[in-house]
């Protein structure tokens, strides 16, 4: 009788936890928003009881949180980041500024970690509760020392989410490199890597159906191998990630992540500062002006940035000589944030519907000294160029000549994976830091994987004076097509 007793209340035990843990799922609210311009996730996680909600690594365009917050029945009561970016300019101090919500960031790394701004500090270990959402803080250094992870765990405490930032991402980790490139914190990749080993050592004794949610996707220049998979478990990443597989060889890890890193862009390093320091604050998407012909007259004689980012096969028709052409493409922040002087006021040229896109995509990077656009050059009977392009053929023939110099501007990593014989590599983002290399006397031919770089490079060149430029537009997809090899 009384084993029967012992066992009916085992089994009362089972289903209370079972109900208990299908309670919290149907009470937990999860949405990820995801930026495909800088491959960028945040998050917006809410017990749907309480109502209540926080937000990690939000993006300066809030509005779309305070959009979902809205239709969700959700008040924000918590705003958070993994770390202090460097790819993106965070959101978290306009969100707060409008939801008169505490922001809660990371107290670890060391003073200099720390924000220079007011926060409530979190450190390893620290519980964050959203309703009845327990969200354990896990410090996890390496690819920058005060990195957080955020762990969503169910009612018996166990993790089942783990929002880790640019910590571990699907098929790749953070890598550990970006202080030292791109902010000259010199000395502090190896270190970093070494942080960033014993990190993973401790996430790797996580249940294996520990959800990973990362910060980034493929296309970020965070990592060297991200993943255009949203999501991933532990034990996935234990079986496929290149680097977690070498758990007890520490040197090993270092060299293999500190290894083939992509060149980060010129803006990172901005976007570190302006994260870390207090700024002005935008609440809300600019409304541009429209300029007429003498206001845009007299920009241009000021020497404001005109940035074009109509499609290149219209640009390439008729440009403003010292425009960059920077095509209204996924990558336009990335490439807007590396060539663009900062301190600058830009004009925009771009078709009526595009230009809150376009801002967007450069509020998102804290390029906010936008003075106005305008839609069409030719309308403004102002002075224009053409691009002058060359195919495949034309190209091929003059391979030959040495009078000519031939450049590749992609990156030295795609260079390496094979290039066109005879060209020599000098990346878009290391292009103004190289013009004494380039031939002005003589025809110089650019191109690049598509033709969306060498536009840029090639306005890049005009703005400088040279005058021979010829644009082999069809790049290295056209000479893959047309069956011609390439070497290594």
């Amino acid at each position: 009788m009384k084993s029967i007793f012992l066992k009916n209340s085992f089994l009362w035990l089972v289903a209370i936890l079972l109900l208990s843990n299908s309670s919290f799922a149907q009470n937990l609210f999860f949405e990820r928003i995801y930026d495909e311009t800088l491959s960028q996730a945040s998050y917006v996680i809410g017990d749907t009881e309480t109502k209540e909600a926080i937000v990690i690594d939000p993006k300066r365009d809030i509005d779309t949180y305070l959009e979902i917050a809205k239709a969700n029945n959700l008040s924000i009561t918590h705003i958070t980041e993994t770390h202090i970016h460097a790819d993106f300019l965070s959101g978290s101090r306009e969100l707060a500024a409008v939801t008169k919500t505490p922001l809660y960031l990371s107290d670890e790394g060391g003073k200099e970690w720390q924000y220079d701004f007011p926060h409530q500090g979190l450190k390893d270990g620290d519980l964050i509760k959203i309703g009845k959402i327990i969200i354990d803080v896990m410090h996890t250094p390496g690819h920058t020392p005060e990195s957080l992870t955020f762990l969503i765990k169910d009612v018996k405490k166990n993790p089942i989410k783990a929002i880790t930032g640019d910590f571990i991402f699907v098929g790749d980790v953070g890598r550990p490199d970006l202080l030292e490139k791109a902010a000259e914190q010199i000395g502090s990749q190896e270190v970093g890597a070494k942080q960033l080993y014993h990190s993973i050592e401790k996430f790797l004794k996580l249940p294996d159906n520990t959800e990973i949610w990362p910060g980034h996707g493929a296309g970020s220049f965070c990592g060297k191998s991200l993943s255009n998979i949203p999501q991933s478990t532990l034990k996935q990443e234990k079986l496929t990630n290149p680097a977690l597989q070498f758990s007890g060889k520490e040197a090993d890890f270092v060299n293999y992540i500190l290894k083939d890193q992509p060149a980060p862009p010129k803006y990172f390093a901005m976007m570190k500062h302006l994260n870390k320091v207090d700024r002005p604050l935008l609440v809300a998407v600019p409304k541009l002006a429209k300029l007429n012909k003498q206001e845009t007259d007299n920009a241009i004689q000021n020497g404001l940035n005109v940035i074009d980012a109509r499609p290149k096969s219209v640009s390439g028709k008729g440009f403003i000589k010292g425009s960059f052409l920077i095509e209204n493409m996924k990558t336009f922040s990335t490439f807007a944030g590396s060539i663009v002087d900062y301190q600058n006021q830009i004009i925009l040229i771009a078709e009526e519907n595009q230009i809150e896109h376009l801002t967007r995509k450069l509020m998102r990077i804290g390029m906010d000294n936008i003075y106005g656009y305008i839609t069409n050059p030719s309308d403004y009977n102002l002075s224009l160029q053409k691009v002058k392009t060359i195919d495949t053929d034309t190209f091929k023939s003059y391979l030959e000549n040495k009078n000519i110099q031939k450049i590749d501007v992609r990156t030295e990593n795609e260079y390496k994976s094979g290039h066109i014989n005879g060209v020599e590599n000098i990346a878009l983002n290391t292009l103004e830091k190289n013009l004494d290399k380039i031939n002005k006397k003589e025809p110089v031919i650019i191109h690049c994987q598509s033709g969306a770089r060498a536009a840029i490079a090639y306005s890049i060149l005009i703005k400088h004076g040279f005058e021979n430029i010829l644009n082999y537009s069809g790049g290295i997809n056209d000479w893959m097509e047309k069956k011609n090899e390439l070497v290594e």
